[in-house]
C-alpha cells in the first residue's frame, strides 16, 4: 500500500504510523465525509498459505464484531468504522485518537506517587469494567496501548489482542497450522504476560496481572522486563523498590499473583479494591423525622399542593413508573416565604409547563400540563437566574438490577429522604456565568447555551461568588438531590419513561436505548430549555451537558448517607461526581441513575452545572 492510495474510494492513505510482523497501520482521511476527518487503517498482510485464508476470515469477522460492539458502548475504545477483505488482505478502519500513549508518562527511572497510581488504576479499570463485562480479554495491556486523549485527558484503550491472532496465523506458516492454534496463540508483551497467557490460555484476570505490572512500573520506575521473580514461587519481587502503604501494596500484589486463582477475577473486582483504598466518610444513617419534614413544610409555604406522609409524596392520578408525580404545586400565583438560609424574603411565582411520557419505542403517549413555583435572582444587566422549588420526599435511589445497560456502581438501591430545596430551572448558561465570573470559557458559544469547559473547582467558585452577590448560600447539588430532582417521582430509566429520543434530549443519536430509533447527533450543545422538562419543571436533566455534583466518587452506594447529603471523604478527593449525560454520549449515559466521575480540575467541553439553594 502506498501514500495517496484510496481504499474503497473512501479512505485516503496519508502516512504510515507503524509496521509489524503481521501488518501495517496508516493514518488516513475519510474523504466521503465533510471536512475529511482522520481515521486509522490497519492492514493485515496477505497469507502465503491459501489453506488458512478461511480461518483468517472467520477470526477477522469475529474480531470486527467485538470491536464494533465495544466501540459503540464505550467512548474510551476507538469506534470501528469498517472492515473488509481485498486480495487476501484484511483491513480495519477505526476512529483516530488524538493523543499520546502512556509511554510518555511511564518510563524507566520515573516514579509516581501512590495517589497518582491509584488515580491511574481507576481510570484504566473503569474502561476495563466495560471490556470484561463483555467477557473480552485484551491480552496486550502496556503503556503503548493506552492513549491519553488530548481533548479530555481520558484513557483510551487501543490494539486489542484478538486482531493479532489473525496476524499470527498469517505469518506462522512454517509447519501445520490448524484453526485451534489461533485460539490458543501466545499473544502479549514480555514482562506484562502472566504464566497462563504465555501458555496460550488467557483469562480475564490475565489483564488484571498486566494492569498490576503497569502500576508497579509507575511506582518503581523499573521496566517490567527487569523485574525479578521469586525462583521458588514465581511471584514478582517489587515491594522493596516502591514507597507505598501496606494496603496499596496488598492490592497490587494480589493483582500480580503467580496463580490466576489468587488474583482479582475481573476489572470490577479490582476496581472495588482500588476504591477501598480511599478514606471512607462516616456513615450517616439518620433519616429525616416526620417532625423535621413538617418543619420543612413550614418554610416551604402553604401554597404547596402536596401531602407528605412518612416522608413520601402522595398525589392522585399516578401513571406507571411514577412514584409521586407532581400534578400541581400551587394554585397561588405568588407567595412570600422566608428562607432558612437568609433573612431575605423570596417572592415565589408560578409557571406552567408541559411534560410528556413515551412508550418503549419513544413515541409520545401522554402530555400533561403542570405547575411549579420558582423565584428569580437578579444577576444584573438584565441577566436573571430562575430557581425552582423542589418539595421534600423519599425516593428509591439507584437502578434495579434488570435495568438495561446499568452499571454495578448504580447500586445497591436504597431509600433516601431528601429535604426541600431550590434548584436551577436550567444549567448555568454562558450569560449567567459571565455575569458572575467575568469570563466565558465555553467552546460552543451562545448566551443561552450552557456554560461548559468548566471544572468542579470553577463551579464551586461560581457558587461562592453568587452567594456573595446575593446574600444567599448557593452550592452544587448533592448526588442524591440531583437524582431526586431528575426523577421527579419516576422510577423508569428516564423521566420521560422507558427510553428517550433526540426529539426530547440532546445526546449522540447514532446510539439507541431499548427499542427507540436512531436520531440526530448534533455534535454540540443546544440552548437550555429547548426540550420538554420533567414533572418538577426542570429542563435538560438528561443530556446536553454533564452536571457537577458536590460528592466525591465512590464505586457504589455501600455506606452512603440516606438523608440526601453529599458523600465526602474529607481528604480533598480529586474525583468528583457528574450526572445526566451530554450531547457527546450515548442515551444509556443519560439515565436518571447513571453515575460518572471526572477529576475536579478537569475542564471538558461536555461538563456544566446547575446550582442549589
Amino acid at each position: 500500500m502506498y501514500i495517496g492510495q484510496t481504499l474503497r474510494n473512501r479512505y485516503k492513505i496519508i502516512k504510515i504510523l507503524g509496521s509489524g510482523g503481521f501488518g501495517d497501520t496508516y493514518l488516513a482521511q475519510d474523504i466521503d465525509l465533510p471536512n475529511h476527518p482522520l481515521c486509522v487503517v490497519k492492514r493485515l498482510k496477505r497469507s502465503p498459505d491459501p489453506n488458512i485464508l478461511d480461518t483468517c476470515k472467520r477470526l477477522f469477522d469475529r474480531e470486527a464484531q467485538v470491536l464494533y460492539r465495544l466501540g459503540n458502548e464505550c467512548e474510551q475504545i476507538p469506534k470501528l468504522f469498517a472492515h473488509f477483505e481485498e486480495n487476501g488482505e484484511f483491513y480495519l478502519v477505526q476512529e483516530f485518537v488524538d493523543g499520546e500513549n502512556l509511554s510518555k508518562e511511564i518510563y524507566p527511572g520515573k516514579q509516581w506517587s501512590e495517589s497518582e497510581v491509584v488515580q491511574l488504576l481507576e481510570e484504566i479499570l473503569e474502561v476495563f469494567t466495560v471490556i470484561h463485562g463483555k467477557d473480552i480479554i485484551h491480552r496486550d495491556i502496556k503503556p503503548e496501548n493506552l492513549m491519553r486523549r488530548h481533548k479530555d485527558g481520558k484513557i483510551v484503550v487501543i490494539d486489542f489482542g484478538a486482531v493479532k491472532e489473525i496476524g499470527t496465523l498469517l505469518i506462522n506458516t512454517q509447519g501445520q497450522t490448524i484453526p485451534s492454534v489461533a485460539i490458543g496463540t501466545r499473544i502479549g508483551t514480555s514482562g506484562y504476560m502472566p504464566n497462563e497467557q504465555e501458555a496460550g490460555q488467557p483469562k480475564l484476570c490475565s489483564d488484571i496481572y498486566a494492569i498490576g505490572i503497569l502500576a508497579i512500573y509507575a511506582l518503581t520506575g523499573v521496566n517490567p522486563r527487569e523485574l525479578a521473580k521469586d525462583p521458588r514461587t514465581g511471584e514478582v519481587i517489587w515491594r522493596n523498590q516502591a514507597n507505598v502503604s501496606d494496603k496499596m501494596a496488598d492490592v497490587i500484589t494480589k493483582m500480580v499473583r503467580y496463580h490466576f486463582n489468587d488474583r482479582y477475577h475481573s476489572a470490577l473486582d479490582a476496581m472495588d479494591a482500588i476504591t477501598s483504598l480511599k478514606p471512607k466518610p462516616p456513615s450517616n444513617k439518620t433519616s429525616t423525622s416526620r417532625r423535621e419534614i413538617l418543619k420543612t413544610l413550614g418554610w416551604l409555604g402553604t401554597g404547596v399542593g402536596l401531602t407528605v406522609v412518612g416522608g413520601k409524596l402522595l398525589q392522585g392520578n399516578s401513571e406507571p413508573g411514577i412514584e409521586s408525580p407532581l400534578n400541581s404545586i400551587s394554585s397561588r400565583s405568588e407567595s412570600e416565604i422566608k428562607s432558612p438560609e437568609t433573612s431575605k424574603n423570596l417572592s415565589l411565582q408560578t409557571f406552567t409547563f408541559e411534560t410528556v411520557t413515551v412508550d418503549p419505542k419513544g413515541t409520545i403517549t401522554n402530555r400533561r400540563q403542570l405547575d411549579a413555583q420558582y423565584f428569580v435572582e437578579d444577576l444584573g444587566n438584565g441577566i436573571t437566574l430562575e430557581m425552582v422549588q423542589i418539595p421534600p420526599g423519599t425516593f428509591t435511589m439507584g437502578s434495579p438490577s434488570k435495568e438495561a445497560e446499568r452499571s454495578s456502581n448504580e447500586g445497591p438501591q436504597r431509600q433516601v429522604t431528601v429535604r426541600g430545596f431550590y434548584i436551577g430551572k436550567y444549567t448555568i448558561t454562558q450569560a449567567q456565568y459571565e455575569a458572575i465570573m467575568g469570563n466565558n470559557p465555553a467552546r460552543f458559544k451562545g448566551a443561552k447555551r450552557p456554560v461548559e469547559n468548566v471544572s468542579w473547582d470553577d463551579a464551586v467558585a461560581f457558587c461562592r461568588k453568587l452567594s456573595q452577590k446575593t446574600g444567599r448560600s448557593y452550592r452544587l447539588p448533592s448526588e442524591a438531590e440531583w437524582e431526586y430532582a431528575c426523577r421527579a417521582g419516576t422510577t423508569t430509566p428516564f423521566y420521560f419513561g422507558e427510553t428517550i429520543t433526540t426529539d426530547l434530549v440532546n445526546y449522540d443519536g447514532n446510539h439507541t436505548y431499548g427499542s427507540a430509533p436512531k436520531g440526530v447527533y448534533r455534535k454540540e450543545t443546544s440552548e437550555v430549555g429547548k426540550f420538554p422538562p420533567n414533572a418538577f419543571g426542570l429542563y435538560d436533566m438528561h443530556g446536553n451537558v454533564w452536571e457537577w455534583c458536590q460528592d466525591d466518587w465512590y464505586a457504589d452506594y455501600k455506606g452512603a448517607p440516606t438523608d440526601g447529603s453529599a458523600r465526602l471523604s474529607g481528604n480533598n478527593n480529586q474525583n468528583k461526581l457528574v450526572r445526566g449525560g451530554s450531547w457527546y454520549f450515548s442515551p444509556a449515559y443519560c439515565r436518571s441513575s447513571f453515575r460518572n466521575s471526572n477529576t475536579r480540575d478537569g475542564r471538558y467541553i461536555y461538563n456544566g452545572f446547575r446550582v442549589v439553594l
